[in-house]
């Protein structure tokens, strides 16, 4: 290796390093330490570490907060390591509110604030400014990590507030939020409307918003992420009686949804984005329907043809599918029963 030159060394033997592992890298000496923080190592360095073999999930719950490898092979979660708070807070009232290439956005319940988290390295960056900017309220807001075409990462926040109302960008890059227009219904921004987390796919960060549960109007809000421009689209043509909940999940760059309907028994079917029209991919196998009792929601897609589903209670469930296995696990970033989010170890910083 001494013969192979430094640029060699750096950027097709170091990049493929875990995470933690270029940490321990940069200690060798001070141009190892120069190249391996620059954004260009760490943006390749990313595009290499979305693997299963990555990923780790992290659950909070009122006394803990853990994280774990997933085992592909038989549908569980490895041994969990805990996981300690590098942020003040209290009684883990932290929730994960969007993630992407390695960065969780979190909220910290009891003062509201907004924080960029990397749990591989245990950086983070808060968020929130005396002008009132970074200040999450849990059913009122929504918000959306992404990065944009100038590798500049990115959070969406819409702020919905008695008389206030506004769409706002905070820029890593320039460490500061700044306000854009909402093109679309204004109506969407009212409360009768729930929004869900932002999901990054393709340039495009994507909402599902619902005016009820039951009946009501379902729309997926999008917004070019480089254009900064909104707009909307419809809902997959499902059955309107009973239930109807729509998650959004991003499979290779191809946004998909898992769209639950029913009210006493559930059916799931797997739609795919083309263009700004649903296509169905597959439904629900053959197998008992899931009770409404226990409520669940997709979690993430698993690499040998299952889903897993994870109930209020936290017991975790796998449904079966016959379809050609993916390389990756597809996160959700709400479990019932815990706050948690299925992340890629980066060394990605939350600040610049």
């Amino acid at each position: 290796m001494a013969d192979l030159p430094t640029h060699t060394i750096v950027f097709e033997i170091l990049t493929r390093l875990p995470a933690k592992d270029v940490g321990r890298s940069k200690s060798v000496c001070k141009q190892w330490y120069a190249l391996l923080s620059t954004q260009d190592f760490v943006r390749i360095h990313c595009s290499r570490s979305v693997v299963s073999s990555n990923q780790r999930v992290l659950l909070i719950d009122d006394l803990t907060c853990s994280v774990r490898p997933i085992i592909s092979n038989n549908n569980d979660y490895g041994p969990s390591s805990k996981v300690t708070f590098p942020f003040h807070h209290q009684n883990n009232d932290v929730s994960i509110l969007s993630h992407l290439n390695g960065l969780l956005c979190v909220c910290l319940n009891h003062t509201y604030e907004l924080l960029l988290w990397n749990p591989t390295t245990t950086a983070f960056k808060r968020l929130s400014t005396p002008d009132s900017h970074g200040f999450y309220i849990n059913n009122l807001d929504a918000i959306g990590l992404y990065v944009d075409a100038d590798d500049d990462y990115k959070v969406l926040h819409i702020k919905r507030r008695s008389g206030v109302l506004g769409v706002y960008v905070y820029s890593r890059e320039v460490d500061s939020w700044r306000n854009i227009p909402f093109i679309t219904r204004q109506e969407y921004l009212s409360p009768h409307f729930n929004w869900s987390a932002g999901t990054f796919c393709g340039g495009t960060l994507y909402f599902t918003v619902c005016e009820c549960w039951i009946g009501g109007t379902n729309v997926v809000i999008c917004f070019d992420v480089n254009s900064e421009q909104f707009k909307e689209i419809s809902f997959p043509p499902v059955p309107s009686n009973g239930m109807v909940q729509g998650v959004l999940v991003n499979v290779k760059n191809v946004l998909h949804m898992f769209a639950s309907t029913g009210m006493f028994e559930m059916t799931i079917d797997l739609w795919t984005l083309q263009g700004d029209y649903w296509i169905k991919v597959l439904s629900c196998p053959p197998i008992p329907p899931i009770s409404l009792s226990l409520w669940c929601d997709i979690t993430h897609y698993v690499t040998n043809g299952n889903w897993f589903v994870m109930t209020k209670l936290g017991k975790l469930f796998t449904i079966e599918m016959d379809m050609k296995p993916f390389e990756c696990f597809y996160p959700v970033s709400w479990f019932r029963g815990f706050k948690g989010a299925v992340f890629v170890q980066t060394i990605v910083s939350p600040s610049i």
